[in-house]
């Protein structure tokens, strides 16, 4: 395997840019794959998934994103404190959860379900948000029983059955993060980034990708993070059933990468 200098890994990216199309390397039309972007573009340059070969390459992260997309950039999987109580599986999938839409067809007839895509800026219908905490300096997972949507009848059902369970207080243990834990987790994968945006297009049956710029992201800062996640730009997404938690996610609106960095360069 090539070991690129940094400069090597632009110029190659750019080459790629220069091109044209090519196809993805992961299917993508039946079911959405939202890391294909930077899947293909690693098979482009040869190397291996999320393993950049240039020195130093723990202080790079190479993220792809297409171009007109809506979705959310994952920036790591964080499963929230107090470690130890394993909150998700033992808190909030059998005191919060909901029965899941598979349940008694693809999975055993009790399967329950725990998906939230949590902001600082707006309760959830179900009553959740996450809370900024500068003093503490924490991300808490918050409940608030009186932001429930009952107005919404599968809502107020499931709000009548947390009664029936767990009752209306605060989520007990309080699920949270940790400025310094998510500093060091978050700042130590995110320190550099190359961010690339794609165009896509469909041809038979299969999608194409034609990387069109390259972001050269530098000095992650977290300050930003937290004004991000203050901001309601950044998101906690729980995503969980009873027989496997997929983990919990901080997820980032694509166009805001950039703000995450004391330095951008557009290329």
């Amino acid at each position: 395997m090539k070991l690129y200098t940094k400069e090597e890994m632009i110029s190659s990216i750019k080459r790629i840019i220069d091109t044209g199309w090519y196809k993805s390397v992961k299917k993508t039309i039946n079911k959405r794959n939202d890391g294909a972007v930077g899947n293909t573009l690693e098979v482009l340059l040869g190397i291996k998934e999320n393993n950049l070969p240039i020195p130093n390459a723990q202080e790079w992260e190479l993220k792809g994103q297409r171009k007109h997309s809506s979705s959310l950039i994952t920036l790591k999987h964080i499963e929230p404190s107090p470690t130890g109580v394993k909150i998700v599986s033992n808190v909030l999938l059998p005191m919060y959860g909901w029965k899941h839409k598979e349940a008694g067809r693809k999975y055993p007839k009790e399967e329950m379900s725990f998906r939230s895509t949590t902001s600082a800026t707006t309760y959830t219908k179900r009553g959740f948000k996450v809370i900024v905490d500068r003093i503490q300096r924490k991300l808490i997972f918050d409940f608030n029983s009186s932001k429930v949507d009952v107005a919404d009848d599968e809502v107020s059902l499931w709000y009548k059955s947390v009664k029936e369970r767990i009752g209306t207080g605060k989520i007990n243990p309080e699920p949270y993060w940790g400025f310094d834990d998510l500093k060091y987790a978050i700042g130590s994968k995110l320190m550099n980034c190359f961010y690339v945006v794609a165009d896509t297009k469909i041809e038979g049956g299969h999608e194409y990708f034609k990387y069109e710029s390259l972001f050269i992201l530098s000095q992650f800062s977290f300050d930003k993070f937290v004004d991000c996640m203050e901001q309601g730009y950044l998101y906690i997404d729980f995503d969980a059933r009873t027989g496997h938690n997929h983990g919990t996610k901080f997820r980032l609106r694509h166009d805001k990468l950039p703000e995450l960095y004391d330095s951008a360069n557009y290329l």
